[in-house]
């Protein structure tokens, strides 16, 4: 049988204590079956997110071991970040990569979440295509109102965990964990303090105010950088890419006079997502990925190797 990858990428709510970030990041080194591609720790927002692919049973015992240190060590109660969150595990998806359906995912992130709950006591939301409710597909709506909000909210009908009792863990808060396609998390910092500049511009590009139809955003305060960032998740690279999405920002930001300061892609990316966008500011005419030696090489040698 063909060997199955799953990549997974779990969210920490802690992006400032160093030696915890690294605690964290140590339980997935080294481990057969499953390889630590990335992770990023980000102050302002206060948030780890880990980039993984492996076979679906290492990696699910990997991240249980994670989500128990992350009990241990992270306390909702005194987290404060930028980034929306509801829990110390705070999302943790499935994303097929080869040899792997999208159905099998969604059956994993399911299965897994009974485990999870079961060995931690945190409870449990799906998402995406692993949802149980459609209400429930899209993250944000989970996250209403942030762990905070959810306290006193989740006792109510409309919004009981799928997994576990109607209340939150008291310290580790809850995760939601799912299925989904490969997403980009593409950041744009602004040249500005104000931060409803970030939230208009983000109303602007995203999908539920309007904007473009695979894209997510919410506009962030990076205090200590003295900036202000539209954070996206682009859902559908190859029907947004990147340049659109950047262009269109610039565009509303001439709006208010502010400038594009920089770009952050966040964790792991397709290589086609950045030469497409390469290809676009360069005006380079008939660009293939195919031209592209490291990425030819590699077909090649997979193609002898089948």
């Amino acid at each position: 049988m063909a060997r199955q990858l799953v990549e997974c990428v779990p969210n920490f709510s802690e992006g400032r204590r160093t030696e915890i970030i690294e605690g964290i990041v140590e339980l997935f080194r080294g481990r057969k079956g499953c390889g630590l591609l990335d992770h990023r720790a980000d102050r302002d927002h206060n948030r780890l997110v880990v980039s993984l692919a492996g076979a679906p049973d290492p990696l699910q015992d990997a991240l249980i071991e994670a989500a128990r240190f992350a009990l241990e060590h992270i306390n909702m109660e005194e987290h404060q970040g930028a980034h929306p969150r509801i829990g110390a595990v705070d999302v943790i998806p499935f994303v097929p990569l080869q040899n792997i359906t999208m159905e099998t995912c969604v059956f994993l992130a399911r299965e897994f979440g009974k485990r999870y709950h079961q060995e931690t006591g945190i409870p449990v939301y799906y998402y995406e295509e692993a949802a149980l409710k459609p209400d429930r597909r899209d993250l944000e709506v989970i996250r209403k109102g942030q762990f905070e909000g959810l306290k006193t909210e989740i006792s109510h009908p409309e919004r009981r965990p799928d997994v576990g009792e109607p209340r939150l863990h008291p310290t580790a808060g809850a995760t939601v964990i799912g299925a989904r396609k490969f997403l980009v998390a593409f950041n744009v910092n602004l040249g500005t303090r104000d931060v409803n500049v970030a939230r208009k511009i983000a109303g602007a590009v995203r999908r539920s105010s309007g904007g473009l139809r695979d894209v997510k955003g919410i506009g962030l305060a990076l205090e200590e950088r003295g900036l202000v960032q539209v954070s996206l998740n682009i859902v559908d690279h190859e029907r947004n890419p990147l340049y659109r999405v950047l262009e269109l920002i610039r565009m509303e930001a001439r709006r208010w006079g502010v400038p594009v300061v920089e770009t952050e892609v966040y964790g792991m990316v397709p290589a086609t997502a950045m030469l497409d966008s390469l290809a676009y500011y360069m005006q380079t005419a008939g660009f293939s990925p195919d031209q592209v030696l490291e990425l030819r090489l590699l077909q090649a040698l997979s193609e002898q190797e089948e």
